[in-house]
């Protein structure tokens, strides 16, 4: 049966992108780039064992439903992004809730979805990285209608939207045949769970410590609980609350960067709108980018500085690193040849740039080039130090900064750290130094 067409949410501002673009001077859409189909496979465990604790953040690209079976649901070239966070375990009574795991974090996790339909929940938790990203899909086995539905009955088994309310426009063109119940899958399979069954993922990596997680759960829990209370409904929109602001201040909680600001005023929040793909390529610009060997730039950084003063890591260390899937390619269910744009400026932005830089050179994605990458600018700053007066003396404003003594020790101390964690596998798990307050 087919049924008229959902946009699938959350894209990411194309409509307002193209609108942009028609008006000279301000913006336009990169072309697409697609996944580089020449990378080794990723060793999710040997990864793991280095970094029981991860945020994973997913631009997903559109999503084009073949038409005959089910919903038809189709979705702009904006796409969608998801959040996936290792050693993090569901809980509470079925309201989606998150905390660390008490036990065994290197083999939990839990996935979460944004999306438009959620009346009482901002975000959705899914348990298990590989059905949120697979499904019931076993590797190499073709998508077809019995396994696409024996996927949805495992997650309405698994009782995921048991405690969600959708919008009441949600269920307007749903066929008599459905229950509202079972259509609540029917709609967000490949977008909040089994998303490579209709989706290509190009994911960002940010390690983090168990402390910096349990901030990260808090953040997110916090976000949840005005709708859980009935003290508010969830109303998504494109330009001032969507997945992206969810990913991007779970990591403004642990001094990744600063708070991207939700519900502003609609002309300011045109002009800084979030896009699914672009983001993907600011985290991994902040995670491996930033220029530590030069400390000024460091200095001059609010949000680093802040970050070290108050005890957390820098953003940019190692292990931060990106992965790519592409949609099921023997598909039954979805097209496969899919897009996500970039949003970007017409004459000098950045983003395809950065883009093509992350596939092209293996420090992005492959952990031992990382590693050795890392090791070097570690101990290059090292070789470079400078004492603290010859500082004072050179740039004569520092002498009126009395937080740069705390910084700069607070600066060699973390690339010490990083360092002694390379050198020495049994200390990997170090993470930031003791939170202070400031």
């Amino acid at each position: 049966m087919t049924m008229t067409s959902f946009k699938r949410h959350c894209r990411g501002g194309l409509a307002l992108c193209l609108v942009l673009a028609a008006t000279p001077g301000l913006a336009g859409c990169a072309t697409t780039l697609p996944i580089p189909s020449n990378l080794p496979p990723f060793d999710e465990a040997a990864y793991t064992a280095e970094h029981p604790y991860y945020l994973e953040f997913c631009a997903l690209s559109e999503i084009q439903k073949i038409p005959g079976y089910g919903a038809d649901i189709r979705g702009g070239v904006g796409g969608h992004s998801t959040i996936y966070l290792n050693g993090v375990c569901r809980t509470g009574d079925g309201y989606p809730e998150v905390t660390v795991c008490p036990n065994d974090p290197a083999s939990n996790g839990v996935g979460l979805s944004v999306n438009s339909h959620f009346a009482n929940a901002n975000w959705v938790a899914i348990p298990g990285r590989d059905f949120f990203y697979h499904g019931d899909l076993k590797p190499g086995q073709p998508l077809t209608r019995a396994v696409y539905d024996a996927t949805k009955a495992h997650a309405k088994q698994l009782g995921f939207y048991d405690s969600i309310r959708f919008h009441d426009v949600v269920f307007h063109d749903m066929p008599r045949d459905y229950s509202r119940d079972a259509f609540k899958y029917e709609v967000s399979i490949a977008t909040d769970y089994a998303i490579t069954y209709g989706r290509d993922r190009y994911c960002a990596r940010v390690p983090v410590s168990k402390d910096q997680m349990a901030r990260i759960t808090d953040y997110l829990n916090a976000l949840n609980r005005p709708y859980r209370d009935g003290k508010a409904e969830y109303e998504w929109s494109v330009l001032t609350d969507n997945c992206i602001h969810v990913a991007h201040n779970a990591l403004s909680a642990i001094g990744f960067w600063p708070l991207w600001a939700t519900h502003r005023f609609i002309l300011i929040a045109a002009f800084d709108f979030p896009v699914p793909k672009n983001e993907f390529v600011n985290i991994m610009h902040r995670a491996n980018d930033m220029p530590l060997q030069d400390l000024m730039t460091v200095w001059n950084d609010r949000p680093a500085r802040k970050a070290l003063l108050t005890g957390e890591q820098l953003s940019t260390r190692e292990g931060a690193l990106a992965t790519f899937e592409p949609v099921v390619q023997q598909n039954a269910m979805y097209r496969t040849d899919l897009q996500l744009i970039f949003y970007d400026e017409p004459m000098f932005g950045p983003y395809e740039g950065r883009y093509r830089k992350i596939v092209r050179q293996q420090r992005y994605t492959d952990p031992q080039a990382d590693r050795q990458y890392f090791e070097a600018l570690y101990s290059s700053i090292e070789r470079q130090r400078r004492p603290l007066d010859w500082w004072l003396q050179t740039h004569p404003s520092l002498a009126n900064e009395p937080d740069f003594p705390s910084f700069y020790a607070r600066f060699y101390e973390q690339i010490d750290r990083r360092a002694a964690v390379l050198a020495n596998p049994v200390d990997r798990h170090a993470g930031a130094a003791p939170r202070t307050q400031g």
